[in-house]
């Protein structure tokens, strides 16, 4: 299917972009690339269509400036009923492709009190508590390893060209450690409590699965996190999907000002 897929794709562009990104919740439709091909994912094969709200579904062949790039405009998720492998399609088929950098983005919940609302995260590291692993199972050698070292997930070489670009445009990205949940629920007070405990920064129900993939097939991985609201229990306060959605969007031109003065720094 893998192969159906990238097939499909080189027949609808002559672009063949080695750096890809993926948009997250409320952080997608107002990136604009010149020369564009937009293909829903429905119409690709063995891509799941998005269902999640605030993602619109579409894949986008383009340039950010003068970079050839792949754009992933909103992702699947396991809570969607998905398998991991469905999930984790889209990054298999990038790597095919030729992408060889990819960049993440998500909307997370604040488990660090430091940081409020709209505060761009470099994700330094992850912990995996969905109780999923999508590269359980046969392993396809011609894919990635059996086991493959997950402990540069995130590229530093990626995580400082990131810190340059913020410096440009005044602009601080701490660093993270990211929690990834299964949800759909947000997570209860005392989840949150365990996470700061086990030394999560960020919580959110993405992205991981993704990055195993990513590593397993020898790409080179940035993930940017958006906290869109306090972790449950932080704030005395309910949480809610329309919070997130309307932090995502009031951030998402400072992250693609950010995403653009970052590609012209990626070989």
């Amino acid at each position: 299917m893998i192969d159906r897929a990238v097939e499909f794709l080189r027949a609808g562009t002559t672009l063949r972009p080695r750096v890809a990104l993926v948009l997250g919740s409320g952080l997608g439709g107002l990136i604009e690339l010149e020369e564009s091909a937009v293909t829903p994912y429905a119409e690709i094969p063995g891509w799941p269509p998005s269902t999640a709200i605030g993602h619109a579904g579409r894949l986008i062949f383009g340039r950010l400036g003068e970079q050839p790039v792949a754009v992933m405009d909103g992702r699947s998720h396991l809570y969607e009923g998905l398998s991991p492998a469905q999930v984790t399609h889209g990054v298999r088929v990038l790597a095919r492709l030729g992408v060889k950098t990819i960049i993440f983005t998500n909307a997370s919940g604040g488990v660090n009190p430091a940081w409020g609302a709209g505060t761009l995260v470099l994700i330094s590291d992850h912990i995996n508590l969905q109780g999923v692993n999508p590269l359980v199972g046969p392993n396809d050698d011609s894919l990635g390893p059996r086991f493959p070292d997950m402990s540069d997930a995130y590229s530093v070489r990626l995580r400082e060209l990131a810190r340059r670009a913020g410096e440009e445009m005044g602009v601080a990205l701490p660093e993270g450690v990211y929690a990834a949940m299964l949800g759909p629920s947000y997570e209860t007070p005392a989840e949150i409590r365990f996470l700061r405990a086990i030394g999560a920064d960020l919580v959110g129900m993405s992205t991981v699965p993704e990055v195993i993939v990513a590593r397993h097939m020898g790409l080179d991985v940035l993930a940017i996190s958006c906290v869109t609201n306090a972790a449950a229990g932080v704030l005395p306060q309910k949480l809610n999907h329309e919070e997130v959605l309307e932090t995502g969007r009031r951030m998402a031109a400072t992250l693609v000002k950010l995403l653009r003065t970052l590609l012209a720094k990626i070989d």
